[in-house]
């Protein structure tokens, strides 16, 4: 591939650093902050977040169709842009619900929908199905610089409230995403190996298959959960005994241990199948969040960090690696989005699962005890599952 391929790694990684404040852990940084500003509650947001978030994913199979027929390179650029005014105008938001609602659209629409496809096709499309490695890198340098970006947008909102931050994050996206994604060489372009995979899978046909719907439903289950823990973390764990600057320590924490679930994952692909990699980690989640509601010390808490922040670097490989080694390249964009935006319909209905459990209950217990066992079948089934043994040839 050469030196245009890694470097649509890195601005892929750059892409996906953008979508931070579309999705549920950005948002969960300045969460408590607005709402105290804003004056509104938590079961509210949750439903504001929950309707946001159904709405803005119905654009992953469009863009995902834009990205196969036009390209990648502009069409980053012009969401990147305009996900910037977005998060600037949610600044300057004087109140109301639905002025929250619009916004809270935009970014989940343009961010966690729109980018992420952008950013995940890009080194799908760019590497074709000797992804494994670059997937690999992909995920650990998302991993590096989501670190930095809870490190200094935590801090900000802890030094100059949330406001500020989120004026930090729009000009961060203007002078530093933005110019990045002008590098992007046009995947359809920069490779040779584009042409040869001309062939795969339709959305049809991937839809069809037992791994797609194994593999979809696993990642939109541990999307639904760290949305919700991602919304409310900081009140999960003070729940818990917890104070702020714990909290912060802990995303950090988890995205760090993340990367040792990413380089494990990435070597234990060459031997052992996706499939098993698959279970293991979502035993693993499951195991955590059973054990989460009886954390009581920093120990057990640093625990439960190694176990989210494993299994969390280890799913998110698979599901970036999964997609083109299964179906091929021809409709990966397609095949992506409708995948991505299952995730995201899973991850608007985590926050309000939480919010009305602590509503009812006065604790997130019963909604982590519930969720622990579903994630714990789902790794039972990726346990029978096989690939494809090959990707379907289109016509």
């Amino acid at each position: 591939m050469g030196v245009a391929g890694w470097i649509n790694v890195v601005v892929a990684a750059i892409v996906m650093l953008a979508t931070l404040p579309g999705r549920s852990q950005g948002l969960g940084l300045i969460t408590e902050p607005m709402l105290a500003d804003l004056r509104l509650d938590r079961v509210t947001y949750a439903t504001i977040n929950l309707w946001a978030t159904l709405i803005g994913a119905a654009i992953c199979l469009p863009i995902g169709r834009v990205f196969d027929r036009v390209g990648l390179r502009f069409a980053t650029l012009a969401l990147t842009l305009l996900l910037a005014a977005v998060v600037w105008a949610m600044s300057q938001l004087g109140g109301g619900a639905w002025g929250l609602f619009a916004l809270v659209l935009a970014t989940r629409a343009i961010g966690q929908s729109a980018l992420s496809v952008a950013s995940i096709t890009t080194v799908g499309k760019t590497f074709g199905k000797d992804a494994g490695l670059p997937m690999g890198v992909y995920a650990v340098l998302l991993s590096m610089l989501f670190m930095v970006a809870f490190y200094l947008v935590g801090g900000s909102v802890r030094a100059a409230g949330w406001r500020t931050a989120w004026v930090q994050v729009a000009i961060g996206l203007v002078v530093f995403a933005a110019p990045a994604v002008l590098l992007m060489r046009e995947p359809g372009a920069a490779t040779a190996d584009a042409a040869a995979s001309a062939d795969g899978a339709t959305l049809g046909e991937a839809l069809r298959t037992p791994a797609f719907w194994i593999f979809a439903v696993a990642t939109s289950l541990f999307g639904l959960v760290s949305s919700g823990l991602g919304l409310f973390n900081q009140h999960v764990l003070a729940e818990r005994g917890f104070p702020q600057d714990i909290y912060v320590t802990f995303l950090i924490a988890t995205a760090f241990i993340a990367l040792v679930g990413q380089f494990g994952c990435g070597w234990l692909m060459t031997r052992w199948p996706l499939p098993r990699l698959l279970a293991i980690s979502m035993g693993l989640y499951g195991a955590a969040l059973g054990a989460l509601p009886l954390v009581t010390t920093p120990a057990q808490l640093w625990l439960v960090a190694v176990m989210l922040g494993i299994s969390g670097g280890m799913v998110t490989v698979l599901f970036f690696a999964v997609w083109g080694q299964a179906y091929g390249q021809a409709h990966l964009g397609r095949i992506q989005g409708a995948a991505q935006m299952l995730t995201v319909v899973a991850s608007a209905i985590g926050p309000l699962i939480f919010a009305k459990g602590f509503e009812r209950t006065g604790s997130y217990a019963p909604a982590l005890w519930l969720l622990a066992p579903c994630v714990l079948a789902i790794a039972l089934s990726a346990l029978r599952l096989r690939l494809p043994a090959s990707a379907p040839a289109t016509p």
